[in-house]
């Protein structure tokens, strides 16, 4: 049996909080139709026999019928492949969902948040999703195997790892039941999760895909993991305190090899200017940029000063120490009243 195991693909999620970048939300969802397509034209070369999808297929917030429109029709193409689907905590099958509403293409088996077994022939399938936004009970604990001389597979959305109220499972013995255990919900890919299908931030880093196997007579003969999506998202810091202007900083930017990588900048060290970037002078795949900078010493040196930035300066500081007014506050109207006085 040929399988592809795949989850978390967050379809039409919104990617607000991703970038600094207005445009790259709609990019990243047209890669995330991308990754379905690529998993589709996968099945069909390797002539798959299952697909798993083990929950947050779509946001269900956002998702639009469109979306829907265009992977069951993608699914329509590979009728003799089975998909099975358990709705997870971001698109539970409630009343209203797509799961509850829509006409699947026939091939398309979407589980309810009852567990069922299916007859695959040579594999029973046991399964089950959310019917909710959180599901804190652990049915695990009562799943009893039919078939044990049949191969046994395990698909559901949720918590091995700890008590959560996202499907808290007993990972122990389903590893002692399932001859494959095939999970989504956390985002970092392991031996049952596999991650996420395109990384949906910083916080999601390295390769993202899915899980191609065969299985055979209750031995998983091969395990590959498939990149799908053509991008990583990296974190990178760039250290400011021997440049002397923005238009320096904003070389040293584009001068970072990219790729088709997409970066977050973290802008550290001392400055000696107040940072002002205009996201239309830097390359596209720096679509973040975080200032964690500190004024250069020198420039607080001015409080001892017998001039009017000097009582600024020292007057500011005063306030500071009393607590008053916080760091980040000091150092931002301090910043503003060198840059004012100082011309």
């Amino acid at each position: 049996m040929k399988i592809i195991h795949f989850a978390d693909s967050h379809l039409d999620a919104p990617f607000r909080a991703l970038s600094d970048r207005e445009e790259l939300g709609a990019k990243r969802r047209l890669e995330q139709r991308e990754a379905i397509k690529g998993i589709i034209n996968y099945a069909k070369a390797k002539d798959v026999d299952v697909i798993l999808i083990a929950g947050d297929f779509f946001e269900h917030e956002y998702i639009r019928e469109s979306t829907i429109d265009f992977v069951n029709e993608l699914f329509g193409e590979i009728p003799d492949t089975k998909i099975f689907i358990v709705p997870g905590n971001h698109d539970p099958k409630l009343k209203n969902s797509y799961y509850s509403t829509y006409t699947w293409a026939p091939n398309v088996k979407i589980f309810s948040e009852k567990l069922e077994r299916i007859d695959l022939g040579e594999a029973d399938l046991y399964g089950y999703g959310f019917n909710n936004f959180e599901m804190k009970t652990n049915i695990t604990d009562n799943i009893e195997i039919k078939n044990p001389e049949k191969t046994n597979i395990f698909i559901s959305h949720g918590d091995i790892y700890e008590d959560s109220n996202y499907n808290p499972m007993n990972y122990k013995k389903l590893k002692t039941q399932f001859d494959y255990i095939a999970l989504g919900h956390v985002h970092k890919r392991d031996d049952v999760y596999p991650g996420s299908l395109i990384s949906l931030g910083f916080d999601e880093p390295g390769e993202h895909g899915f899980f191609y196997l065969k299985i055979e007579n209750k031995n998983i003969i091969t395990k590959e993991f498939v990149k799908q999506d053509p991008r990583e998202f990296i974190k990178q810091d760039l250290d400011v305190t021997n440049l002397k202007s923005n238009d320096e900083l904003i070389e040293n930017m584009n001068d970072i090899e990219t790729e088709n990588n997409l970066y977050e900048i973290k802008l550290v060290g001392e400055r000696n200017f107040k940072i002002e970037v205009n996201l239309n002078l830097i390359q596209k795949n720096i679509i973040k940029i975080k200032n964690n900078t500190k004024l250069k010493e020198d420039s607080k040196l001015s409080e001892n000063e017998n001039t009017l930035y000097g009582i600024f300066v020292k007057n500011l500081k005063e306030k500071l120490t009393s607590g008053r007014i916080d760091e980040e506050t000091y150092e931002k109207v301090l910043e503003t009243g060198r840059d004012v006085m100082q011309k």
